[in-house]
Parts: structure tokens; sequence; C-alpha cells
């Protein structure tokens, strides 16, 4: 019983003893590679040179050739160990203490004149006055008359904002209701009917007070127009043995129609070709 106790205890203390690593900076993110001088090169490397050597060579990406199983390097010359990565800020506020000590009031720093503007239109209008025509008359006469533009005329210029009445709402107008009343009322269509009605007395009124013409007299060249040579009709030539037989197939439905059918026929045999006056139109 006593030897499971002190071997518990031996086990126990030698925990106790071991504290975790702590590992530096330097071993977490090592220095980066600085390139290439005459004192690194050893006997069997990739960058041995026969010959003249120097620092220089080394520091061209050209002639720089990669070591095995290493990266290759870029024969760029950083700064020492105390070079402080990043945007170094110079002006420091003092932190909390120096906020809670005092405020630093912002300065305003003094304003420099506006440089006016020149008015070119004043300059030219008096040289063509002056009879001043060519360029180097004209670049003369602005050296001499330099005219600017006053603050005043800027403010002249350029466009001040619409003056507004205080209550103004601004947005956009709600849609009105829908009158449900005259819908049901069916307001609309005596509106439609009564339209409809005002307008047919007005055409009837108009008609009423329009001028009615004379009668129109007919001329020589209206009746020709209107006149329709008589065609003489021949008799259709027939066999003597079936002159006495009517016909057997009738296409039309009443007498009255087979009538109205040879008359158009007729009247039409003046212009159509053909024996029988059943072909085209002989003009269009």
């Amino acid at each position: 019983m006593t030897e499971t106790n002190s071997s518990f205890q031996d086990l126990t203390r030698s925990k106790k003893k071991k504290q975790p690593v702590r590992r530096t900076v330097s071993q977490i993110c090592p220095p980066p590679r600085r390139p290439l001088t005459v004192a690194d090169i050893r006997p069997g490397m990739e960058n041995e040179r026969l010959g003249v050597v120097r620092d220089s060579m080394f520091q061209n990406p050209l002639i720089v050739k990669a070591e095995l199983g290493k990266p290759r390097e870029r024969s760029c010359s950083l700064p020492g160990i105390n070079f402080n990565y990043g945007l170094y800020i110079r002006g420091l506020d003092g932190g909390v203490p120096e906020a809670i000590g005092h405020w630093n009031v912002f300065k305003q720093q003094p304003t420099c004149p506006h440089e006016l503007t020149r008015n070119y239109i004043a300059m030219n209008r008096g040289a063509v006055k002056a009879g001043l025509v060519t360029a180097r008359e004209n670049f003369l006469y602005r050296q001499l008359n330099d005219i600017r533009i006053s603050d005043q005329d800027d403010r002249r210029l350029k466009k001040e904002p619409p003056s507004l009445p205080p209550n103004m709402t601004f947005g956009i107008r709600a849609r009105p209701s829908t009158p449900f009343f005259d819908l049901l009322q069916h307001r609309y269509q005596q509106l439609w009917v009564q339209e409809q009605k005002a307008t047919q007395k007005a055409i009837k009124l108009e008609k009423k007070h329009k001028v009615i013409l004379g009668k129109l007299y007919e001329t020589r060249s209206s009746q020709l127009r209107k006149y329709k040579p008589p065609v003489k009709l021949d008799a259709l030539w027939h066999m003597p043995h079936f002159q006495k037989v009517g016909a057997h197939l009738d296409t039309f439905p009443t007498e009255d129609d087979r009538q109205r059918a040879f008359k158009a026929h007729r009247e039409e045999c003046a212009v159509r070709q053909g024996t029988l006056r059943m072909g085209n139109y002989t003009h269009p």
C-alpha cells in the first residue's frame, strides 16, 4: 500500500514540474531571408561561381539560382532588426489622459483670397470697339485691361433655391377614394346618355341651319356619261328538231332571279369580249 502511494506522489510531482514550452516571436515568425552574399556561398551550392565573385552578382534575379529545397532568393535587401514595419503616426494625441485633461480645439486656418475669373466677354467687346482684331493685339489689350468678374456677378449667375411656403407638404398626393355610391346608382351611365342626347340635338340643329343648295342641273357630258348604248339581241341558234324541247336543268332559284341575271348580262355585252360576250372586259 505504501509503495502505491509513493508511486502516485512521484507521478504528480513530475506533472507539476513540467511547464509549457514558451516559444519566442523569432521562432514562431522567423526573420525574412536576406540576399545572398559571397560569405554565404559554400562549396557545392548552386550559386557557386569561378573567377571574380562580387556581392552585386547575387542581387540580380536573372543570375541567382534557386537552392535545392529552398525558395528562390529575390535579391532584395531588407532593413535591420530595429526597423518597424507599417504606417508611423507622427502626431500623438496623448491617449486617454491627454483627452481628459484638456480639449484640443481645431483652429481654423486662414483662407487664401479667391482669385476672380477673367471676364473674356467684356475684354473681347472692348478690343473690338478699340479696333483690335488680331491675336497679338487682343493679347496686349488683355494685359493692359484685365477685367475680372466680381463676386456679386457670380452670385447673380448662380441659381438660388426656389422659395417654398413653410407649410408645404412634399410627396405624392394620395389617390381619391372610389365613388361606390355613383357606381351603384349608375351615375356614369346617366351622364353618358345625357351627353349622347346633347350631341344628337346639336347635330339636328346644325342640319337645320345648313344652307340647302339649289337644284343641280345635268349637262350633256353628265348625261352621256350615264348613257348606255342599246344592244341588239340576236336569237340563239337551235337545231330544228330541238326547238320545241324545254330545258331539263334550271340553276336559278326563281324566275325573277333568272330575269335579273339575263338583264345584267345584256347590259354588259357591249364591254365584254368573246362571241357570246361573256369574256373579259374590253377596258378596266
